[in-house]
């Protein structure tokens, strides 16, 4: 580790770029095969070598951040910046979504019935799981500011309390998710609103995921006192990741669920 007199961080060579570049090789090339019937060897391979990755690559960053100070001021408004822009860049894959879910639900073809939900499409009833999962990520929105308020204010327990009922709701909405697509009376190949209903729901409840990861990280972080109250961008990051994934549902909600069904 070499030292400067400047506040920016100059990374030192680290394998684990190569090693993601290989895991999703492996998962894209796996993916077709196993759509091909040339089975899941493949696939497993590649999502194997992502999650090694990932926790090796971001114990490094933690112990940048952490042990050696080399997240600076500077260095953490860089920081900020780059997970703004990866929000953007996910709005505008969800802003697909709806566009082609309006495109068709708008003006909907003489292939799908000329009418909207299509012919022999049994939709959701919005006030039953939707509704339900709408309130889940309400609360946990309200809970992810509970601690990121209590980190501000240097409060470790109501932290701690948030964070777990944070993780905990976010569990509970992909458990009710996975149960409303065990009982969906319609699936992906059942015209275009099967498809898009599936891809944009099924996008959402795989951020959740990765959001409750996120979430669930730094609840470990906390837990081992990694975090302050001047100095805890990542959980700053997750929780701007999970109000995206919140605003993305209430649209989802209101849209395909409610008016579009």
């Amino acid at each position: 580790m070499m030292s400067y007199t400047h506040s920016y961080h100059m990374v030192d060579s680290s394998p684990w770029p190569l090693f993601a570049g290989i895991g999703g090789m492996c998962l894209t090339v796996g993916s077709v095969g196993m759509f091909n019937g040339l089975g899941y060897l493949l696939l497993e391979v590649g999502v194997l070598i992502l999650i090694f990755t990932v926790i090796q690559w971001w114990r490094d960053v933690v112990r940048e951040g952490m042990f050696l100070g080399l997240h600076t001021y500077v260095v953490v408004y860089g920081l900020r910046w780059g997970m703004i822009l990866f929000i953007v860049s996910e709005v505008f894959f969800f802003v697909s979504f709806f566009w082609a879910f309006y495109h068709s639900s708008l003006s909907p073809v003489v292939e799908v019935g000329s009418v909207w939900p299509p012919v022999g499409i049994e939709v959701f009833n919005p006030f039953q799981i939707p509704l339900l999962n709408t309130a889940i990520l309400l609360a946990s929105g309200v809970s992810v500011t509970w601690a990121h308020h209590s980190l501000m204010e240097g409060d470790w327990t109501s932290g701690v309390y948030a964070l777990g009922v944070t993780v905990g709701l976010g569990i509970y909405f992909s458990l009710l998710q996975g149960f409303e697509y065990y009982e969906a009376g319609f699936s992906i190949a059942d015209s275009v609103y099967g498809s898009v209903f599936f891809m944009a729901t099924g996008f959402h409840g795989f951020h959740v995921l990765i959001g409750s990861t996120f979430l669930l990280v730094c609840l470990i972080r906390h837990l081992g006192g990694q975090y302050s109250s001047g100095h805890h961008f990542g959980f700053e990051a997750a929780a701007w990741y999970w109000h995206f994934v919140d605003v993305v549902w209430l649209f989802l909600y209101v849209s395909v669920y409610w008016w579009g069904g």
